[in-house]
């Protein structure tokens, strides 16, 4: 359910803003959208896992959070970010 090493770090690659980035918004809205699809999927088969249920909209309330700072600090960021990441706001 949970993300590889080496696919934590491609994603850290790919959407990092810098050479050593690994904490900013949009390297960790990268990360979880990436758990996101997983839970998803092991829900697909896993109906009535409850407790990774839970997790799962956990972890869609950060990536909110995270989201709504990200357009208060910076719009242009949160288009590109959004747009990269193909989510529907």
């Amino acid at each position: 359910m949970s993300i590889t090493a080496e696919r934590r770090q491609a994603v850290i690659k790919e959407y990092a803003t810098g050479p050593n980035d690994t904490g900013s918004p949009e390297v960790q809205v990268a990360i979880m959208s990436e758990r996101i699809v997983n839970l998803t999927e092991h829900l697909k088969t896993h109906a009535k896992d409850f407790h990774s249920r839970r997790g799962l909209l956990v972890l869609v309330g950060q990536r909110r959070g995270l989201l709504d700072y990200l357009k208060r600090k910076s719009q242009k960021r949160y288009e590109t970010l959004i747009g990269r990441l193909n989510l529907r706001r």
